[in-house]
Order: C-alpha cells, then structure tokens, then sequence
C-alpha cells in the first residue's frame, strides 16, 4: 500500500495525500487475505477484537489451497482464482495464526484488537 501510495503522489493522480491514501485503501476490500504465488498476503491482518468478522480468502493461484486454522477452529479449501468467505469471532484480543495446508511455508497471523 505504501508503494501505491508513493507512486499516486508521484505521478500527481491525487491531490492531496488523504485523498491518496483513501483511493490507495479502496484498491482492496477490507479483511481480504489474498492468496498469491502460494503466499497470504498480507501476512499479518488485524480486526477488531470482540466482534464478528467477515474475511475472504482470494485465491488468485490456478491451483486449490487450503486455509486452515486450530486457532480459528477452520479448515476450508479455495478453489484456484475463486474467492472465499469466512466468518470468525466474536474474537478476544490476541494473534491466531493460521497457514496453507497444501503450500506449508505459506503462513499469516490474524491480530484482534
């Protein structure tokens, strides 16, 4: 997000930084885990504690990946290119880790706050 918001205030496509940075936030629906070239991105995803919360999970690979979690209580696959959604919560304050079951080096951690 910082090198889109950096390349907006270069190319002069916004007027002022805040309206940068809103239109650099807009790119991407809140709470979405994408799932690139095996990867979570972002790594880390931070919602609030105590609430229930909808994420989706964007698998933009060709191939199945699994989202899984004990610390979630979860266990889906995504299909290649399609789009996940998953409930979690109410959550109390603190991290809960999750990983890819069929890529394991793929991992993220979901902070409640």
């Amino acid at each position: 997000m910082v090198v889109r918001l950096i390349a907006c205030l270069v190319l002069g496509v916004c007027a002022s930084p805040v309206l940068c940075l809103a239109q650099t936030q807009s790119a991407q629906a809140p709470n979405t885990i994408v799932i690139k070239n095996h990867q979570f991105i972002p790594a880390q995803l931070t919602v609030p504690a105590n609430q229930k919360v909808q994420i989706t999970v964007d698998n933009q690979d060709p191939t199945a990946e699994e989202f899984e979690s004990f610390d979630l209580d979860r266990e889906q696959v995504v299909e290649g290119n399609k789009k996940l959604i998953v409930f979690i919560g109410p959550l109390a304050p603190g991290k809960y880790n999750y990983w890819a079951d069929y890529h394991k080096s793929s991992t993220g951690v979901i902070i409640a706050q």
